[in-house]
């Protein structure tokens, strides 16, 4: 059915048409401008005649007494194998200066969630190589994990680094959704996918910075659908990386403002929670595969309690929360251990050791924190034999949670690593055994297993001695001629 109407007032990217015969379903997409350019989508049925829409690229040029046309049809977005090493925008469309990719179909990008007869729950871990994570907040297969934190604490950062280990680890694939992603971002994802080899089995899609709200806001249900294909047709395993979901909730926000809702608390629009859930609750387990997704979370002014981080929190199985002091410490990945959380963490799924271990890590680095205070006011000699084995433990362990990372080699020119589950339990339990209490603190930094910190202490202490018998050498020599 073909729907006809008129523009009747355009306000930034909210669009009003009226129809004179029937109306266009809600969700449908309207086109209109010089060459149909123009593209919207029905958002909202203003009375029998009217709809609002939003607009998914810019309106200008755009003026009242245009016409609208429609079909009824909904955004689609195009599925198949052939996607996978391509680039796209909100409307499945090529962004890589390629042409479009041949055998594939197009889908709606708005569809129902698995019903819960077909899902499966998770009790499988899915293993990143990072010590922090896996160690202390492992995350779940067919789960959902988000990276919280504020501006420049490295949530992007951690999801390359997440990008690049499980191109390796894991045989399925990769789909990555920039919501309002900045450009220079943009560019240096694709070409370091391009150096590193990891693109053939990677899809990006992007709704940039600079696109209208209602493009940002689509761009995730477009990656999503693609997503899908892959686990219910093919019954592939799927990475999920989104950055940012924070600008998500921002661009439901401002589009919400443009519809003219009242907002709620802080300012957020009040459908925040609905808009939310239709994008997370399409993340799940089936029998055939499983999408696995890393969301990045900005955190507006690093207060955990806002209503965008806190609608989050509550679709998620593990939250990595990012600090900044940590940050400002140079503790990288910058991971809270004390915040973070993980519903995988419990005996029966990660066994007792791993529990245990974990358990005693977060018990040692809390009570370094509530000791603190008394250390800065009256030194470290005021406190007992025991809460001084107890800080040395929390900085040694502090440091050995640090990793140098695949993705920033050339920055910091340190050799990436990639460390086992089982290495990463061992080390610690070595830690908190006392069994490094000989190394320096800056032995551990930015180490992979325990044991290059080992070596690197043993190599100083060695030169140390070396140096020694070369000086008193010299001595001797020196009183002989004497």
């Amino acid at each position: 059915m073909h729907y006809v109407g008129t523009i009747r007032e355009v306000r930034g990217s909210v669009v009003d048409v009226f129809f004179p015969g029937e109306i266009p379903p809600m969700q449908s997409v309207l086109r209109c401008g010089e060459d149909q350019s123009v593209i919207l989508e029905v958002a909202v049925h203003v009375n029998e005649r009217t709809a609002r829409a939003i607009a998914l690229t810019p309106t200008q040029g755009l003026a009242r007494g245009d016409t609208a046309r429609g079909d009824g049809s909904t955004l689609t977005a195009p599925v198949g194998r052939n996607v996978l090493g391509r680039m796209f925008n909100v409307f499945g469309e090529p962004i890589d200066n390629q042409p479009p990719p041949t055998d594939v179909v197009r889908r709606s990008i708005h569809r129902a969630p698995l019903p819960l007869s077909e899902r499966t729950p998770g009790e499988e871990i899915f293993l990143t190589g990072i010590k922090a994570i896996d160690l202390l907040t492992p995350l779940e297969r067919g789960g959902k994990a988000g990276l919280f934190g504020g501006a420049g604490v490295g949530k992007t950062v951690l999801i390359t680094e997440l990008i690049h280990n499980m191109a390796g680890k894991y045989s399925g694939v990769s789909f990555f959704a920039g919501i309002g992603e900045r450009i220079r971002e943009g560019q240096e994802l694709y070409q370091e996918m391009i150096d590193t080899g990891v693109l053939k089995n990677t899809v990006l899609v992007f709704g940039q910075m600079d696109e209208p709200p209602g493009s940002r806001f689509r761009v995730g249900h477009t990656a999503l659908t693609m997503a899908e294909f892959f686990r219910d047709d093919l019954g592939q395993d799927v990475l999920l990386l989104i950055d940012n979901i924070f600008r998500f909730i921002q661009a439901g926000s401002e589009l919400s403002t443009l519809l003219g809702r009242l907002p709620s608390r802080l300012g957020y629009q009040p459908t925040m929670g609905n808009e939310l859930s239709q994008l997370e609750e399409r993340i799940s387990s089936s029998r055939n595969g499983a999408i696995t997704s890393i969301q990045a979370v900005y955190v507006p002014a690093d207060d955990l309690t806002d209503p965008s981080a806190v609608h989050t929190f509550s679709h998620l199985s593990a939250s990595i929360v990012l600090s900044r002091k940590r940050a400002s410490q140079s503790l990288y990945p910058a991971v809270d251990p004390l915040q973070s959380t993980s519903m995988m963490l419990t005996p029966r799924i990660v066994g007792e050791r791993h529990y245990s271990t974990a358990m005693e890590v977060r018990r040692t680095l809390a009570g370094y924190e509530e000791l603190k205070d008394i250390i800065s006011m009256l030194g470290m000699e005021e406190l007992s034999r025991e809460d001084r084995k107890t800080v040395e433990r929390a900085r040694r362990l502090e440091r050995y949670l640090t990793q140098p990372f695949f993705t920033t080699e050339a920055f910091t020119g340190m050799e990436g690593k990639l460390v086992e589950l089982e290495q990463a339990i061992e080390d610690s339990e070595r830690i908190l055994n006392d069994e490094f209490a000989e190394v320096s603190e800056s032995d551990l930094y930015m180490v992979g297993s325990a044991q290059e910190a080992m070596d690197r202490h043993n190599q100083a202490q060695s030169q140390a001695q070396g140096e020694a018998r070369q000086g008193s050498g010299g001595n001797r020599e020196g009183k002989r001629e004497a």
